[in-house]
């Protein structure tokens, strides 16, 4: 029996929205607010450098957390026109060994990938073989690991996705990495699940080579910073609970809409 249904790894990250001061941020922060909201058991494996640890400590609230030391802490900074999203890698989190991922117990684990070659292949592997499903968030395949302005630029070999059960993609990450939204060009990633977020216009589905869409409901005045990664591991629950795709992307919009909803409020 597994310890817990669903776990999170990812490098804990530095915002910077609109010119503002840094603040937490990165996949498993903005993961742990949907699992919060959805009182699942869950464990959080983070990493980041040790002197942001203390402070970030308290971004995170009735979730368990594992810290590991990092060499640095990600940082972007990026503003917002819309649903449009402008980027800056300010600093690149640290890469990911397959001993890094070894013990976390669950039926599901969501991998929060910030950039290319952050989880290797090898550590991919070796968290299949724990027999667990994998969630692949999508910047792990078109984030090139540079610092910059970012420009997308799709992985060229994607055999790992063998691993994967689910890979979420926002819609500019889908066009960079197979060129459009069509079912084909997605089910040729050879991913049992791909699942594309719209931001305020929903996601779309692809599984057993058909393409359902999900809509959402715009919400005005919100930041929708973190969105995808709440999206991703609310996803990953209604999934652990045996759900089916279109449904669990159902649940997962609801979860993300109380969110914004509530910080909007």
């Amino acid at each position: 029996m597994r310890a817990v249904p669903v776990a999170v790894v990812g490098n804990l990250s530095l915002d910077l929205v609109d010119g503002g001061a840094p603040r937490v941020g990165g996949p498993p922060y903005y993961a742990s607010r949907a699992l919060r909201a959805l009182a699942v058991p869950a464990t959080l494996r983070v990493k980041c450098a040790p002197g942001d640890k203390a402070a970030s400590e308290r971004a995170f609230r009735d979730v368990r957390v594992e810290w590991l030391p990092g060499a640095a802490t990600a940082t972007y900074a990026f503003s917002y026109d819309d649903d449009a999203r402008t980027m800056e890698v300010r600093a690149l989190g640290d890469r990911w060994g397959p001993e890094e991922v070894e013990g976390l117990g669950a039926d599901w684990v969501h991998v929060g990938a910030l950039f290319r070659g952050e989880f290797t292949a090898e550590t991919l592997a070796a968290l299949h073989e724990t027999g667990a499903r994998i969630s692949l968030d999508g910047q792990g395949l078109v984030r090139p690991a540079r610092e910059g302005p970012l420009r997308l630029e799709p992985e060229p070999d994607l055999s790992f996705l063998r691993h994967v059960s689910v890979l979420k993609l926002s819609e500019d990450e889908a066009r960079a990495l197979v060129g459009s939204l069509e079912e084909r060009a997605l089910s040729a990633l050879g991913v049992p699940e791909v699942v594309v977020t719209f931001g305020s216009r929903g996601s779309i589905v692809v599984a057993r080579r058909s393409l359902v869409h999900v809509p959402a409901k715009p919400l005005a005045g919100t930041d929708p910073t973190g969105a995808g990664d709440a999206f991703a591991a609310a996803y990953v629950v209604a999934r652990s609970r045996g759900h089916a795709p279109r449904r669990a992307a159902e649940r997962a919009t609801r979860v993300v809409s109380g969110l914004l909803a509530g910080a909007r409020r």
